[in-house]
């Protein structure tokens, strides 16, 4: 059975894996704090598009939106991130693991060579 966080995991990796939607993510952490027209101003596709875009993007929760009056308002989350580095952190730690024994193996059949 998969869990809600490995879904919620597979949905930030999803949401990342478009090229659109990393660069929204990279403006707003460079920039802090934009509205939604001034985000979709350098991408050449549709305001409708960069909505869905940015619908994407908040309910994985890597980023959030408030309205002031008509504007929307986008900033990114500062702890969008952290489930996906948490799993990506896990997982380097096994393999790290998995290639330090690799390394010690091969270190002992090289010397069993030598010694031949």
């Amino acid at each position: 059975m998969v869990s809600k966080r490995s879904k919620a995991i597979t949905a930030i990796f999803a949401a990342l894996a478009d090229p659109t939607r990393r660069r929204i993510l990279e403006r707003l952490y460079r920039r802090g704090e934009t509205r939604a027209t001034e985000l979709a101003a350098p991408f050449r596709v549709s305001i409708p598009a960069i909505s869905r875009h940015l619908r994407v993007l908040e309910r994985t929760r890597l980023i959030e939106r408030r309205r002031k009056g008509r504007l929307h308002l986008i900033r990114a989350r500062a702890g969008g991130l952290e489930d996906a580095r948490r799993w990506m952190a896990h997982y380097t730690a096994a393999w790290d693991s998995a290639f330090d024994a690799l390394d010690d193996l091969l270190k002992k059949d090289k010397t069993k060579e030598a010694k031949r």
